[in-house]
């Protein structure tokens, strides 16, 4: 290397940020101990900014554009080196570019599952997880909180940050939203804008801005998921309870037809199977004259009635829907 290299080297004359990596978030100019020059170009990029850091205290901050280094255009350093007007040395300075970008699809989830209460099941244990979008809003606010000395700083390390900052929300902001079990799918996007908010008074101090908070899926105890279906089938059939007891009762027969070793398979598959279906044809057949609810026989009023007790510890049949039932069949006695 000749000397004129030797002080080539020394002085830094262009200072530029190329993105390779799209987690990048912060980045350190790589001086190599060399002074920049007086007059040196910058060029800041559409989302990114650039902070000159003397001797470990943020001087200037400069947006997108290209910059000359000067007196002029560094004002707050100039104050901290006391440089006259006349000033253009080369000097040394730590510059740093945050991306300003928004980086989507951070993940998110709760860790344990967060209690929810509810009007039907009283408590409920509830797992959720999805994603979120962010950018730094204060890059002054960011680079204290998150620079440290590291020179690369990735959109991974504020995800570790954050993490243990959603789920807390979403468990305050479910609590208080009144949205059942039930209703909760059909809820994630009037949750999501709800949530956000409240993670965006914890997060300012981080110089950072939730632009999007998204509910992606949820996961219910599987007791929880089994009388959901039980209510499904129940509303497939109607609201009657004596068609529902039919219901419950052909699905008892097709379980014991398909475990012929467990007693009368053959004889409960075909021959109370031809009951069953022949008394759905009849119940699909329009009828010239409902036929009279006397029609019953004492032993198949007491059987409902205990099928129907049945319903009630299982929590499908009310206490109220089934005192009303029993009321109208005992007068049938």
């Amino acid at each position: 290397m000749g000397l004129f290299d030797f002080f080539r080297d020394e002085f830094i004359e262009v200072i530029d940020w190329v993105e390779q990596d799209p987690n990048v978030v912060l980045w350190k100019f790589p001086d190599r101990d060399a002074n920049i020059k007086y007059g040196a170009q910058l060029t800041v990029r559409e989302s990114q900014v650039a902070i000159f850091v003397d001797e470990g205290q943020i001087a200037d901050v400069l947006g997108p554009g290209q910059w000359e280094l000067i007196t002029e255009n560094l004002p707050v350093l100039t104050t901290l080196r006391h440089w006259d007007k006349g000033f253009q040395s080369p000097f040394k300075c730590d510059v740093y570019f945050i991306s300003t970008k928004t980086f989507t699809n951070l993940k998110w989830g709760t860790p344990n599952p967060v209690i929810m209460p509810d009007p039907q099941f009283k408590q409920v244990r509830v797992r959720a997880h999805g994603v979120y979008f962010v950018k730094v809003k204060d890059p002054v606010a960011f680079f204290k909180e998150f620079a440290g000395t590291h020179p690369v700083l990735r959109i991974q390390d504020i995800e570790d940050r954050l993490r243990g900052i959603v789920a807390p929300k979403f468990a305050e902001v479910l609590a208080e939203s009144g949205i059942s079990v039930m209703g909760l799918v059909a809820n994630y996007s009037e949750l999501g804008d709800k949530i956000r908010p409240f993670l965006q008074q914890d997060v300012d101090p981080f110089g950072l801005e939730i632009t999007k908070f998204q509910i992606t899926s949820t996961t219910l105890p599987k007791e929880v998921e089994a009388f959901y279906d039980k209510v499904t089938n129940m509303n497939m059939v109607g609201d009657d309870l004596e068609r529902f007891t039919r219901f419950q009762q052909a699905q008892a027969i097709e379980k014991a037809a398909d475990n012929p070793g467990g007693g009368a398979g053959e004889g409960i598959g075909i021959g109370v199977g031809l009951g069953m279906a022949k008394m759905m044809m009849e119940q699909s057949q329009p009828q010239k004259q409902a036929e009279p609810s006397s029609a019953m026989t004492r032993q198949e009023i007491l059987d409902t009635l205990k099928q129907l007790g049945e319903l009630v510890k299982e929590g499908i049949v009310t206490q109220e829907e089934f005192e009303a039932k029993k009321k109208e069949l005992l007068s049938r006695l």
